[in-house]
């Protein structure tokens, strides 16, 4: 009689999923508390990659707004004599270099606010008074809340624009009242109220005033404490060379020149460190969740030792077996990582549209997450799954 091979058993891709499934659908709390740990991980992933993705685009479009080209010009702790203060003439020599586009300066005046004249002196609510230009606005790119802005005509008479913050601490919401307040010993009136100046918040908590009002009722030697400067974008770096020149040629050393807009890129900085600690702590909850995926297949092993058994004895091979629990954890290795992503998602959608953000997750978060868990399913089954494929059918059904 002729001798026949036989054609190897095969295991389908419908009963892989069927028998893969069973010790889920028969032990629906182990199987989900188990998935809860890769959840976790790839929704810490998932949401602070989105998180990071979304943060960056708010900044890009901060300083697209603002720009890159705002200069400040401060004098710095020097030795010489007049150390610590702009010459008179800085800002006009400072607007004559060529790509200099706008300048604004800004004194600091020795003066408190109030609500009223009843306020004790001390109470001053941390709030500074600024004489400054009528461009300020122009220059910074600021935005008012309610009211105008310093004007030619306003700015000689008893005029204030107030910060942000200023207007909160001083409850004065909007100019529609026509309010005062308590300046130097004099009322001033309130003409406007000013949103937040992204590139300057000393600025927020600050009355404004303009330079001659200074002078006239507040006796103040309006010298520039700082001088705002808005070039020609191409030319920031040749004119941040000369400006210390320009602005004290007889002692340039004692100019400190800065960039406004790298505080926001430093903030953006300082927030990757903790996008790479929270994607550690991510992994971390992941590689949790692995382990206890290994140890929940270790466990299913034990107490399906005549599950095992019989199907050997009916005929199924080792690689079934193996093919079986290793389908099992990955199973839950998929639905831990499709609930991390879901999860994940959510949690960068809601927090994002709170902070006015887009809505941004890159294709690595959830891909790469779908990935590492599938690869962490798959490296916690594979000793559960040849563990369970090495028992022989007499002994797995003699110790059942």
């Amino acid at each position: 009689m002729a001798k026949t091979d036989l054609a190897p058993s095969r295991l389908h891709f419908g009963d892989l999923g069927r028998t893969a499934s069973v010790g889920l659908r028969t032990r629906k709390t182990r199987a989900a508390l188990s998935a809860v740990g890769i959840m976790i991980g790839i929704a810490a992933m998932v949401s602070v990659l989105g998180l990071s993705e979304s943060s960056k685009w708010d900044l890009l479009a901060q300083l697209d707004r603002l720009g890159t080209n705002l200069l400040t010009v401060q004098a710095g702790q020097g030795i010489g004599a007049g150390s610590g203060q702009l010459p008179e003439e800085a800002a006009g020599m400072v607007a004559r270099i060529g790509p200099v586009e706008a300048t604004s300066t800004i004194s600091a005046v020795d003066a408190s606010v109030y609500k009223s004249d009843f306020i004790p002196s001390g109470q001053t609510s941390g709030i500074s008074v600024q004489a400054v230009d009528v461009n300020l606005l122009e220059t910074l790119g600021g935005r008012l809340a309610d009211g105008d802005f310093l004007s030619e005509a306003t700015a000689d008479y008893p005029t204030a624009v107030l910060g942000s913050v200023a207007a909160e601490r001083l409850g004065i919401r909007d100019v529609d009242d026509q309010p005062l307040v308590w300046l130097g010993d004099q009322w001033f009136a309130v003409i406007g109220v000013l949103q937040e100046f992204e590139l300057s918040p000393n600025l927020d908590r600050a009355a404004l005033i303009g330079v001659n009002a200074s002078e006239t009722f507040l006796d103040h030697d309006a010298v520039a404490g700082s001088i705002y400067v808005r070039t020609n974008p191409q030319f920031v770096d040749s004119v941040m060379d000369v400006l210390p020149a320009s602005a004290n040629p007889q002692n340039p050393e004692e100019i400190e020149v800065s960039r406004p807009s790298d505080a926001l890129e430093a903030r953006e900085a300082a927030s990757d460190a903790f996008t790479t600690l929270f994607l550690g702590l991510g992994a971390v909850a992941l590689l949790v969740g692995g382990v206890g995926i290994a140890n929940v297949m270790v466990i299913s092993v034990l107490e399906r030792r005549a599950e095992i058994g019989l199907r050997r004895a009916l005929g199924a091979t080792r690689r079934h077996v193996a093919v079986q629990f290793l389908g099992e954890a990955l199973l839950l290795a998929i639905i831990g990582g499709v609930g991390g992503v879901l999860l994940g998602v959510g949690v960068t959608a809601i927090y994002a549209s709170s902070q006015g953000w887009a809505i941004l997750v890159p294709t690595l978060a959830w891909a790469g997450g779908l990935t590492a868990a599938i690869l962490i399913g798959a490296i916690a089954g594979l000793y559960p799954a040849l563990r369970a494929s090495r028992l022989s059918p007499t002994e797995a059904l003699r110790t059942s």
